[in-house]
């Protein structure tokens, strides 16, 4: 039966109809899958988030999530709180040392070894800064942080909404974990984050829970000689 015959038999009203009733479902799907992950993303949060550095438990390790150092011919205020927050963390003495997890898919682009050079110009030893070079997603660098690098308790390192993601993989890992949380970014640049943040959240339950994501890379264990 053609689209034509269709509109003909069932009317045009009755598919208007119909079409309304999917829409209005599919939204509420939506809405109510963001409004789910966001709940059990706060809940595997709540009381483990640290603002000040000399409050954080002590760890062995802390995992600093990467980002490029700059936004065209800028500077990534993303990165620059994150090496911040790190070098304040390392100050406190509450950690012993560093995975930096990041995204080095091509010889051009190296997030590990860019947070590695400013830590260490923050007076991190070098020797106390471990680079993860596949953390090509949040996911990634948390699994790799328990399968490559045998971590079992930790300190995750980013702005907030990233640390939440984190915080809920590692309850889903059987990770001990806690987060810092580096200062946020305001205006345009934050905001689109923020928008962007609304399905990073359902899409992690989903990639967990549904499709069983992996990472895109795993590879030998490597040793961190600070744990």
């Amino acid at each position: 039966m053609s689209r034509s015959q269709r509109v003909k038999k069932y009317g045009l009203r009755w598919w208007l109809k119909w079409g309304a009733v999917l829409f209005t479902m599919g939204v509420v799907c939506v809405l109510a899958s963001i409004w789910y992950a966001d709940v059990v993303t706060d809940a595997a949060s709540e009381g483990k988030v640290y603002t000040e550095a000399g409050e954080v438990p002590g760890r062995r390790v802390a995992v600093v999530f990467g980002c490029s150092p700059k936004i065209g011919e800028r500077d990534n205020l993303y990165f620059r709180y994150r090496m911040e927050a790190a070098s304040k963390l390392w100050e406190s003495g509450n950690v012993r040392g560093f995975i930096v997890s990041g995204d080095n898919s091509r010889a051009s682009y190296n997030e590990p070894e860019a947070m590695k050079a400013h830590l260490v110009a923050m007076g991190v030893p070098a020797e106390k800064v471990v680079c993860d070079y596949a953390g090509l997603r949040t996911w990634d660098s948390v699994v790799r942080a328990r399968e490559v690098f045998g971590i079992e308790e930790v300190v995750f390192v980013s702005q907030g909404f990233q640390n939440a993601r984190a915080m809920y993989m590692a309850s889903e890992l059987g990770i001990d974990a806690v987060s810092y949380s580096a200062r946020d970014v305001e205006g345009r640049g934050g905001f689109r984050t923020k928008l962007r943040e609304l399905l990073a959240r359902p899409k992690m339950v989903l990639d967990i829970h549904v499709l069983g994501t992996e990472p895109k890379f795993l590879g030998e264990v490597e040793d961190v000689p600070f744990r």
